[in-house]
Order: C-alpha cells, then sequence, then structure tokens
C-alpha cells in the first residue's frame, strides 16, 4: 500500500459502510412492503416522505456509528516486506476493535436475513390465503422481497460463512498457514458482496411501477422520444386486502 494512512481509513471506511447501507437499506424496503400488505390499514403507512427522509437518516447514522472506528485507527500490516491496507487480517490477534469487527461483520448479515426471510413468508402467505390482487401489484411485492432474499444469499451469505470459518479456525490453529485456504476463499466471496451496488438499482428498478415509469420518462426525454404512457400508480396504492383499499 503506497497512498498513506489516510487514504487507507477512508477506503476501508467507504467499504464497510457501502456494506452496510445495502443491507441495511434492502432491509427497510422489504419491512416497509411487509407493512403495506400484511397491516394495510397500519398508520406507518400513511407517512408521507417526511418520515422515508428520517428513516433514512437514522439508517445512516447506524451505519456511521457502527463503521466509523475504521477512520480512527491504523489498519497497516506487514508482509513480506511490503505494506498492507487491511480492515481484516488473518494473522492479527484479538483486540476489542477487531472483535467488534468479526461480531458487526456477522450481526448484520444473519439478523437482517431472518427480517427478510420473516418478511417474505408472512408477504406470500397473505398472498396465498387473503389477497385479492386484481393489478398484480402485491405479487411485483413478493417477486421484489424474494429477490432481496436472493441478493442476501448471493453476495452476503458466502463472505459471512468463510469470515465464520477463518474465525473458527483461528480458535484452533496458532499459525496462519493452517487457514490461508479459509482467508483466501473469504477475499474472494468479498467481490460478490460488493456486487450488491450493482444488482440493487436493478431490484429498485423492477420493483416499482412507478420507478420505472418515471425512468423510462426520463430516458425518453434524453432520447428524444415521445412518450404517450398513462401515469402509473404509485406503490402507496399497493393492493387491495379483503376488501380494504391501501
Amino acid at each position: 500500500w503506497i497512498y498513506g494512512d489516510a487514504t487507507c481509513r477512508v477506503l476501508l471506511f467507504l467499504l464497510a459502510a457501502n456494506r452496510a447501507a445495502g443491507i441495511f437499506f434492502l432491509t427497510a424496503v422489504a419491512v416497509d412492503r411487509y407493512f403495506k400488505i400484511v397491516y394495510p390499514l397500519n398508520r406507518l403507512n400513511r407517512l408521507g416522505l417526511g418520515y422515508a427522509l428520517l428513516v433514512s437518516l437514522g439508517l445512516w447514522g447506524l451505519i456511521f456509528l457502527a463503521t466509523g472506528y475504521l477512520l480512527a485507527n491504523k489498519h497497516f500490516y506487514n508482509n513480506s516486506n511490503h505494506t498492507q491496507c487491511e480492515s481484516f487480517n488473518i494473522c492479527m490477534g484479538y483486540t476489542p476493535l477487531s472483535t467488534w469487527h468479526n461480531a458487526f461483520y456477522v450481526i448484520q448479515s444473519f439478523l437482517p436475513s431472518a427480517i427478510v426471510a420473516f418478511c417474505t413468508v408472512r408477504i406470500t402467505w397473505q398472498l396465498r390465503n387473503r389477497t385479492l390482487d386484481k393489478k398484480g401489484k402485491i405479487k411485483r411485492a413478493v417477486q421484489f422481497v424474494l429477490a432481496v432474499a436472493l441478493i442476501f444469499i448471493v453476495c452476503f451469505f458466502p463472505s459471512t460463512v468463510s469470515r465464520i470459518a477463518v474465525w473458527i479456525l483461528k480458535l484452533w490453529y496458532d499459525e496462519c498457514k493452517h487457514f490461508e485456504k479459509a482467508n483466501l476463499a473469504f477475499y474472494t466471496s468479498v467481490c460478490f458482496t460488493y456486487f450488491n451496488s450493482v444488482l440493487n438499482p436493478l431490484v429498485y428498478y423492477f420493483s416499482s411501477p412507478a420507478f420505472s415509469g418515471t425512468f423510462k420518462k426520463v430516458m425518453s426525454k434524453l432520447l428524444g422520444r415521445s412518450d404517450e404512457d398513462p401515469p402509473v400508480s404509485s406503490d402507496n396504492d399497493i393492493s387491495t386486502i379483503d376488501g380494504r383499499r391501501v
């Protein structure tokens, strides 16, 4: 690493914040779909953009509190006369910060995954048993939550499992050579972790007719094409459940 200490800290912070943001916001949208479908008359469904802004700011504040410690310490490690910039190193000892880093890495995957799984089951059950879904809006919501679950499995699950494997092997062995393969698996799986930055916009696009309709209109204007499609309804009118309009 040749770019200095400050750049190393900022880079590792941005990587950690990117992962946490992807997980937190996908979970938040899944929970939003859950309330709109399972509890359509809940007052949370009537809150406007101001409330959404507060939730977003709250999530960003939580992300900064959980990952901001990466800006406060050096993360240089010497390996074969080379300086490396790493927030996680298999040969480093256990410190309070490293323990928190490992614990948060695992918790921020499994806890949101459990929430998304719960939302998926409840929404699917609602669609199957109690839902009158004339416009297919709840089916789209189910597809969205399933897509979120798929992103968790593909992008976050491999790196979390390999991270746990390294953690366990470090408890069994003292020498780094015994868990080098697990470490290689971890860094390989990290590539899938940041692939969520590519998948998230696609999920948002296909999950919301309002978003995709607006995007098409913008692209039509940029390309000089006429847009004669009727306006797309908002996700706030997401379903009709038991004869009640949401």
